[in-house]
């Protein structure tokens, strides 16, 4: 499923596999001036290739290599010869992803597995230029260790990938960094952008508000869990006071994403043991 939407210049493409008739795990991307920020899972690669068929597309930029993002970069390298851009750690797992990122159940029949695409190292600092445009990369680690943010300065416009998502986190996938997306967050409200596109998520009208309000709500619970762990509180108990009532995610993810992995994030012990990292 595939819904395309509009933003002056830019075009936001919200995709998600189609299960019992309706989009499921929506994920997003963006094309402007020949550049495509991310591209969606490879359940949707289909759909997206041919959306962007018309569309003067040279380049792919992936802000991190989660299966949701670069699920599309392989076939349109394939098809179209684009270049595909990303932090120079993130290259293995572009041209490896069944070896170097092997998926839980749930990731497979919800996203699957991207096609592999040689890729092109961007570092953080570089700028990408298009015809019109020119983009920063952001170094913003946290939602994963490589993930890289885009900002067109001139513009403001800032394309955040899945380190700004909207909503008040309850929930962390295991391997996320929280003391590391708060950190990143401030590096992206610095920047005083006027257009925020995330990953996920609507666009919000007030970019600085979101961000700031994002950065605020993780500063306050991390505070909370700290002092309720300096109490000799157990992660299951802080779960309780904090965290709200179970979530239907934890059971389809069977607690990869969980209350309790944003608690042990902030306690520093949120290690992935399953997943195999581009580093190894």
């Amino acid at each position: 499923m595939l819904k395309a939407t509009p933003f002056g210049a830019v075009t936001r493409f919200d995709l998600a596999r189609t299960l019992l008739g309706r989009g499921r795990y929506w994920t997003t991307c963006y094309y402007v001036d020949g550049l495509l920020v991310d591209s969606g899972c490879a359940h949707t690669a289909t759909e997206l290739t041919a959306a962007v068929a018309e569309a003067p597309l040279r380049r792919v930029f992936a802000t991190h290599t989660h299966e949701d993002h670069i699920g599309a970069n392989g076939r349109l390298q394939r098809e179209r010869g684009v270049e595909v851009l990303a932090h120079p750690d993130a290259l293995p797992v572009l041209a490896e992803p069944r070896r170097r990122q092997p998926l839980h159940p749930y990731r497979r029949v919800m996203w699957g597995w991207p096609e592999p695409a040689r890729g092109t190292a961007v570092s953080p600092g570089d700028t990408i230029t298009t015809d019109h445009h020119r983009f920063d990369a952001v170094f913003t680690p946290g939602h994963s260790p490589e993930h890289l943010c885009l900002f067109e300065p001139d513009r403001g416009w800032l394309f955040t990938g899945d380190l700004y998502v909207g909503g008040l986190d309850r929930a962390l996938r295991a391997g996320y960094d929280v003391w590391q997306i708060i950190t990143s967050l401030k590096r992206l409200a610095a920047l005083q952008p006027t257009a925020l596109f995330p990953g996920a998520a609507r666009v919000p009208d007030d970019p600085a508000r979101a961000l700031a309000d994002k950065v605020d709500h993780l500063e306050r619970l991390g505070e909370r869990v700290l002092a309720l762990d300096r109490d000799g509180r157990s992660e299951r108990e802080i779960v309780r006071a904090l965290m709200g009532p179970p979530m239907w995610i934890e059971r389809i993810t069977l607690g990869h994403f969980s209350r309790r992995n944003l608690v042990r994030s902030y306690l520093g012990c949120n290690e992935d043991p399953s997943e195999v990292r581009w580093r190894a």
